[in-house]
């Protein structure tokens, strides 16, 4: 593929026919995009007061401000006309206390079936008890008691395959004697 053809307009381009296409217009630039509708639209508060107040005065009392214009300057005592006040809550840290009465791990077990039984299986029932034991150092109760029944079904099948191989290999020295 030549490069420089790449960016050409494919046949039976008309460009005249596509630019006359209406597209609708930007929207309008705002200092702070992130809070819509906190500022009049430019050219919606008068060059003077509402009221006739002068600008940089405060506003009457007792009066309502127009619909959509917000006086200039400094602002009558209450509730400031940009909306409601914004409320921040305090950041709140969870921390997890490990369990108090923790799920058995079968550690010591896995590590036997790994080195004298099975190996393959020995390692995921490793890997099982060692994310038992994590989560009963995060307090995660559930997940301690679904890897653990996990290591200790591993464990168990690797101690059976390893009994019947020790017992076939018996067998057979037996009988090939």
């Amino acid at each position: 593929m030549d490069p420089s053809k790449a960016s050409a307009p494919p046949p039976g381009w008309n460009h005249d026919d596509k630019a006359g296409m209406a597209y609708p217009p930007p929207p309008p630039y705002q200092d702070h995009p992130q809070y819509p509708g906190a500022y009049p639209p430019p050219g919606a508060v008068p060059p003077s007061g509402p009221a006739g107040a002068p600008v940089g005065q405060p506003y009457p009392q007792g009066q309502p401000y127009p619909q959509g214009q917000y006086p200039q300057g400094q602002y009558p005592q209450g509730q400031y006309p940009q909306g409601p006040t914004v409320m921040v809550q305090p950041a709140v840290y969870v921390t997890h206390t490990p369990l108090i009465n923790p799920v058995p791990d079968y550690l010591g077990y896995s590590i036997f079936t790994m080195l004298c039984c099975c190996l393959p299986i020995g390692i995921a029932a490793l890997i099982y008890s060692i994310y038992t034991r994590d989560a009963n150092n995060q307090g995660n109760r559930q997940m301690a008691e679904k890897n653990s029944a996990t290591a200790r079904k591993l464990n168990h099948a690797a101690l059976g395959i390893g009994l019947t191989l020790l017992i076939l290999y018996i067998i057979a020295s037996i009988v090939l004697r």
